[in-house]
């Protein structure tokens, strides 16, 4: 149930958030008090990667900051449009394992569904941005072959619902399609990869905890936060009552030069994440996308990083180090070197 304590999240409609959205550049420069000789710069990285950020989100993000570490991850800046060698389209090679519409299979015992194209935020940073999210766009009637595939591969034991961000699939619709996927015998697990509990907390509401409640499966959700600024009262509060109503939290952060690529940073968001029962779970090295190289943290960087945060916290608040290489049957663990590697 929703406690009193999350009334206040109520009183706007998470959907009405979704259709508020910032996505005009001179509207965010305005409301964050930026300088207006961005505007021209910002407008034509939009023309590829268009601008778009949740109201509260914004609401987390110290005005007149250019360096605020959420601003720096949904700011348009030219570095976008730069051409940087070993960078590509498609980093992690989805495309060759979409092995259906709607569907991607590249771990054994794991499939992954693009449930939407839609996000509720343009994070600058996404792997995902020039996915062919159209030839993946799914009626129910279509989904019907990304259902029969997982019945046919007795050998997925989890479907993960990505996107885009399944939680801005209606409560209705998420509910069919887990009810659609708990049918299927052998998946023991359904994951949900989302970010909107961070950028629209109003998203936490009691028909969503019932669907996520109405399967007999393990239901875990993995949630995608970068810096603790992100964890404002109201995510918190959001979190929390997840928890409290028996869904298993865990999150993901990308390790973001200029963003958290400090050890103090991610120590105090692994205490603020646990404090709101999330559990750090992974630290990614920044997938090679075009248009994200400013972003990116080397090997050696991300190691001594690590090693730093290691020392720091305790082994539960510590993710694993991780980085994703096309054709692996999971997640490559990043580890320090040894003799013949």
């Amino acid at each position: 149930m929703i406690p009193p304590s999350v009334a206040p999240l109520q009183q706007q409609n998470w959907q009405q958030c979704l259709r508020d959205a910032v996505t005009s550049p001179r509207e965010l420069l305005d409301i964050l008090a930026l300088p207006a000789n961005l505007l021209d710069d910002i407008e034509a990285v939009c023309r590829d990667f268009p601008l778009r950020v949740p109201r509260p989100y914004l609401d987390n993000i110290e005005k007149g900051n250019p360096y605020d570490p959420l601003l720096r991850q949904i700011l348009p800046l030219t570095e976008e449009r730069l051409t940087t060698p070993g960078f590509s389209l498609d980093p992690l090679e989805e495309i060759p394992a979409n092995a259906c519409r709607g569907l991607i299979h590249k771990y054994p015992n794991r499939a992954l569904l693009i449930t939407t194209s839609a996000c509720a935020i343009h994070c600058r940073y996404c792997f995902r941005r020039h996915f062919p999210y159209t030839e993946n766009s799914n009626s129910r009637a279509q989904w019907q072959q990304a259902m029969d595939y997982l019945s046919n591969h007795k050998e997925i034991n989890e479907a993960i619902l990505s996107g885009g961000d399944p939680l801005n699939l209606s409560d209705k619709h998420l509910e069919w399609l887990i009810s659609s996927i708990a049918e299927i015998p052998h998946i023991k697990h359904i994951r949900i990869h989302t970010r909107l509990p961070v950028v629209i907390p109003q998203r936490i509401t009691e028909d969503l905890i019932s669907t996520l409640k109405s399967t007999d499966k393990n239901c875990i959700m993995v949630v995608h936060c970068n810096h603790g600024n992100e964890l404002s009262r109201a995510v918190i509060t959001g979190l929390k009552t997840l928890k409290d109503n028996g869904i298993t939290l865990l999150n993901q952060s990308v390790l973001l030069a200029g963003i958290n690529d400090h050890a103090d940073t991610l120590a105090a968001l692994g205490e603020k994440l646990f404090s709101a029962g999330v559990l750090p779970y992974y630290l990614h090295l920044p997938d090679k996308v075009q248009g994200t190289a400013h972003f990116d943290i080397s090997e050696a960087q991300a190691l001594s990083i690590y090693r730093e945060l290691q020392a720091k916290v305790s082994g539960f608040l510590l993710p694993r180090l991780v980085r994703e290489i096309p054709g692996q049957t999971s997640k490559t663990l990043v580890h320090e070197p040894v003799s013949g590697d």
